[in-house]
This record gives structure tokens, C-alpha cells and sequence, in this order.
């Protein structure tokens, strides 16, 4: 799949390390991203690259967010746009929908949230162009919205991070998951504690899938797992 193919994201922020964990995860999550530090830059990026969908922070440098959105919703009424903000006041959550605002999160927010969130926006916008959530893996089916492997009549519920652990081995299937990458996504930290919490969740992934033969985590020694089925 070329970056082309993928759905483009164009994320404004200025908090410089909350935008490279967002543009880290995005990337990993399968979407191609382009990223601004201000209102004025990320300004002209949308209107040079053209993205499927404009992630921007509220309070920015140069010029806000809120201004940002104002001048391209003079051109473009259809990109989906979600605002991230620390505001919490009812007026400014108001004010950024009757700018032409299709959704809003919080900070500190999860990134899980917001990749859910983008998702919503990108399907409702782009129904031909849709970003992959469930998955076959031999003889089960994995939905990593609802967050449930199947097989047969048996559903299991995941937990957050077998979720989002098999969600990455299935992105990468038949290629190599690195661990360093798993960590720092999922944990954004790749110290011994959370190495050995992801040994163990794949150890219950393992166990979940079980029950079809076919179905392997082969650990590639050192530099991390492979999905095959």
C-alpha cells in the first residue's frame, strides 16, 4: 500500500512531544501523516498536500486553531476536521462545531480515543477508503473496535493491550513486529518492566489462539514477533 492509498492525516500541535507521539502511533496504526507546529504552518500544508483529515490543537503560536479552521471552511466545507483542546468551557466546545468542526477530544486524552474517533470521521468520509479494524486470522475473526477474537460460536473479550498487541501483529502479519516499536507505541517507554509485560501478554495471545493449529506468534529472538496463519 502506498502512503497515497493510505488515508492522509494532517496533525497540528505544538506541543512538540505529545505531536511526534501521535504522528508515531498514527504511522504504526496504518495511516500517513503529515504534521505542523502552528496554526500558520498547518494552515499551508492543508491547502498544499490536501489531507483526508486535519487533526489541530486549539491553543497555538502564530495563529490558533480556531482561525486555522475558520479561513479553510471558507474553501473547504467537507474535510473532516477534529479539534484537540485543554478548554473544557461549553462556549469554546460550541464555537469550534459552528466553525465547521466535526469532532472534539479533550486533553489528556487516550490515544486509543482518538484513533477511534478518526476512524468514525475518515469511514463516514471516505466509504471506498476504509481503515482496517477487523481481521481473519486463520479460522478466528478479530474486531479491534469491539475489542473481541471469535471463533466459531465462542467470542472473547480482549483487553486493552491484547488488543491493541494483536492489532499490530495483524497490521504486520507475516512481517516482523519489532518490539521496541510495541513498546514505545503502547507504553511510549521500552524499559525491562513493560518488556516483560508485553512477554506477557503474548504469551496470553498464544493461549487465545489456541484453538486453531495454524495460527503462530513466532518470537524472532532479539528483535521481536511474527503472526503467521
Amino acid at each position: 500500500m502506498t502512503d497515497r492509498e493510505k488515508p492522509v492525516v494532517l496533525i497540528v500541535e505544538d506541543e512538540v512531544t505529545l505531536l511526534s507521539i501521535i504522528v508515531d502511533t498514527l504511522e504504526y496504526e496504518g495511516f500517513a501523516t503529515l504534521k505542523a507546529v502552528d496554526g500558520k504552518e498547518g494552515l499551508q500544508l492543508f491547502f498544499e498536500k490536501k489531507p483526508d483529515l486535519l487533526v489541530a490543537d486549539v491553543m497555538m503560536p502564530k495563529m490558533d486553531g480556531f482561525e486555522m479552521v475558520k479561513k479553510i471552511r471558507q474553501t473547504d466545507k467537507t474535510t473532516p476536521i477534529l479539534f484537540l483542546t485543554a478548554r473544557s468551557s461549553i462556549e469554546d466546545l460550541v464555537f469550534g462545531f459552528e466553525l465547521g468542526a466535526n469532532d472534539y477530544l479533550r486533553k489528556p486524552f487516550k490515544m486509543q480515543e482518538l484513533i477511534i474517533r478518526m476512524r468514525a470521521l475518515l469511514n463516514r468520509a471516505m466509504p471506498g477508503k476504509t481503515v482496517e479494524n477487523v481481521f481473519k486470522i486463520g479460522n478466528y475473526t478479530f474486531d479491534s473496535v469491539s475489542q473481541t477474537l471469535k471463533i466459531g460460536n465462542n467470542t472473547q473479550e480482549l483487553s486493552y493491550f491484547e488488543n491493541e498487541i494483536l492489532k499490530r501483529l495483524c497490521l504486520n502479519s507475516n512481517n516482523n513486529a519489532d518490539i521496541q516499536s510495541l513498546l514505545i507505541n503502547l507504553w511510549h517507554d521500552d524499559s525491562p518492566y513493560n518488556r516483560n509485560s508485553l512477554h506477557g501478554y503474548i504469551h496470553k495471545l498464544r493461549r487465545l489462539l489456541r484453538n486453531d493449529e495454524r495460527v503462530k506468534i513466532i518470537n524472532m529472538r532479539g528483535i521481536g514477533y511474527k503472526l503467521v496463519f
